[in-house]
């Protein structure tokens, strides 16, 4: 690995990258418990574990332990080996990894680099429909975009197989910390005989073949997802959980009451006006630390009153963020000035004019622009307000709904939908405003800036704005980091101007967890948690 190559990795964050492996690190002297199995929350029901069809958390927190990437993370979101046990460039735009000879399926067939080479044009190919099949350009993996487009084939994608275990990269430009982005699940490798096999079915249990340290054992929708250790896991010696369970649960309290009751031994967050109660009653157990996300609210910029830049501004500006972080949420949230949190790596953040100005001035602000835009007392502004069922989600919009209404007279309709249908209304555009969230795929400002851009599949609010995309396309560009930020500023700028989505707060990491689960990378701000990074002590 040349010197220039290793010191921007160590810049960056990726130092060690050939050096250890990600496993479970059992202190010595420890004393394991008879019985290494686990009980993890999660908020619904998984759409689908084919890593393509991946929505949201629900299915990735499962898919992590299915499959695995060419890198992973450690405890600290630090770029470790996953198949790929080391990895090279001389220029941050052709990138070579080199995959570990004893990385096998589930099967027991070896991974080799023409599985990604397949999957990845698996990933981008129009006709598959993927719902992070922008995440290939934006990784600037080249013709990614040009493909998702259906301007060129899935085979110009810039990706081959040198050998069974060198693989190729070619980007459009320099990406420094792409051996972050490889950790990312859309990148994840997908059995390509199993799928030629099995068609659509081939995630079922008894026909899922993955490559992580766990295998999918049995699946009842709604209920359970069971998983068991993979023997054909490169790693599997040093893993120590023999099953895993994840329950799919989307009311906080209930979740809440079985992790009480025993049922669970980690759960996905807990009921936000429980904290103080919790942090009493289960010392120890109660986790709230910062997380890279952003709850927000998306407009519907291309249809109705919110395709109108005023009312979105004037909806945005009259939500007290402080009141939404520290009295409905209270767990350690702070309010969101702008889409990228504060603990994004190497964000220098301005101060939005939000920040710097008092509620009260605000609201009056807000008023004129929804007057400018002809809704006032006589012409009421009616809006559907759109969020998945989940009880803090609910209590947010009835917060919002009222600061809308006492500020505004807006009249706001709140209509709670189930995570799978939500996600169909999502897609379709079927909304006024819905709330949304935005948990960073890697620690980079252009992980949340990026969503926003035309064409991005997971730009909810279809916000669609020129100098937008331009200013992103010059930062993907750039080398030098404070060049980069200028344009991020810019970026942010721009999105507080049109107001296509209103920040919200920024997430802490809330969750209960039994004092006898070891090993949860609670300093991860990405939250990245596999289960082969756990064990349970005696207890």
């Amino acid at each position: 690995m040349n010197k220039t190559f290793c010191t921007t990795l160590i810049a960056l964050g990726f130092a060690g990258i050939a050096t250890s492996a990600l496993a479970a690190q059992v202190p010595s002297g420890a004393q394991l418990a008879s019985q290494q199995e686990i009980v993890r929350h999660i908020k619904d029901e998984p759409a689908s574990l084919d890593p393509l069809k991946a929505v949201g958390l629900p299915e990735i927190q499962v898919i992590r332990d299915l499959f695995e990437g060419l890198t992973n993370q450690d405890a600290k979101g630090n770029i470790v080996p996953g198949v790929a046990e080391s990895w090279s460039s001389s220029d941050n735009k052709t990138w070579i990894f080199t995959l570990r000879s004893n990385a096998k399926w589930s099967n027991g067939e070896p991974v080799t680099a023409q599985d990604f080479v397949f999957s990845w044009q698996r990933l981008v190919d129009p006709r598959n429909s993927s719902t992070f099949a922008w995440f290939a350009g934006l990784a600037g993996i080249s013709n990614a975009t040009a493909i998702t487009k259906g301007e060129m084939a899935a085979n110009t994608l810039g990706v081959s197989a040198i050998d069974a275990q060198h693989l190729k990269v070619t980007l459009d430009r320099p990406v420094p910390w792409f051996p972050a982005l490889v950790a990312n699940v859309a990148l994840f490798p997908v059995p390509q005989q199993v799928i030629a096999q099995e068609g659509s079915g081939w995630t079922a249990p008894g026909k899922l073949v993955g490559n992580g340290a766990y295998q999918l054992q049995s699946r009842v929708v709604n209920e359970k997802i069971v998983l068991t250790r993979n023997p054909h896991y490169w790693d599997d010696a040093h893993s120590v959980l023999t099953k895993v369970t994840f329950i799919p649960i989307n009311e906080e309290s209930s979740a809440t009451k079985r992790y009480r009751a025993g049922d669970i031994d980690i759960t996905e967050s807990f009921p936000k006006n429980m904290y103080a109660q919790l942090k009493k009653t289960l010392p120890g157990e109660v986790y709230t630390p910062d997380q890279l996300g952003t709850y927000y609210y998306a407009f519907n910029t291309q249809k109705g009153a919110t395709a109108d830049a005023r009312v979105r501004k004037a909806l945005s500006w009259s939500i007290d963020r402080r009141i939404i972080a520290e009295k409905v949420l209270g767990t350690g949230e702070k309010p969101a000035w702008r889409f990228t949190p504060d603990v994004t790596a190497g964000f220098k953040a301005g101060n939005p004019y939000i920040e710097q100005h008092g509620q009260q001035e605000l609201n009056a602000q807000a008023k004129a622009l929804l007057t400018a835009a002809g809704y006032g007392p006589d012409r009421p502004l009616h809006l559907t307000l759109l969020y998945n069922t989940s009880e803090s989600h609910q209590k947010i919009a009835i917060a919002v709904a009222s600061m809308w209404k006492k500020t505004l007279g807006v009249d706001v309709t709140l209509q709670n939908q189930e995570w799978k249908t939500y996600i169909d209304s999502r897609n379709s555009g079927n909304f006024d405003v819905i709330r949304a969230s935005w948990i960073g795929d890697y620690n980079e400002a252009s992980t949340f800036l990026s969503l926003l851009t035309s064409g991005n599949s997971s730009n909810i609010s279809r916000f669609s704005n020129a100098d937008y995309d331009a200013v992103l396309a010059r930062a993907s560009k750039e080398i030098q980091p404070e060049a980069r930020n200028n344009d991020y500023l810019k970026a942010e700028q721009i999105l507080a101007e049109q107001a296509p989505i209103a920040p919200i707060y920024q997430y802490t990491n809330g969750r209960l967890i039994k004092p006898w689960v070891k090993g949860y990378p609670v300093q991860n701000p990405e939250d990245v948690a596999y289960s082969r990074e756990l064990w349970i002590e005696k207890h």
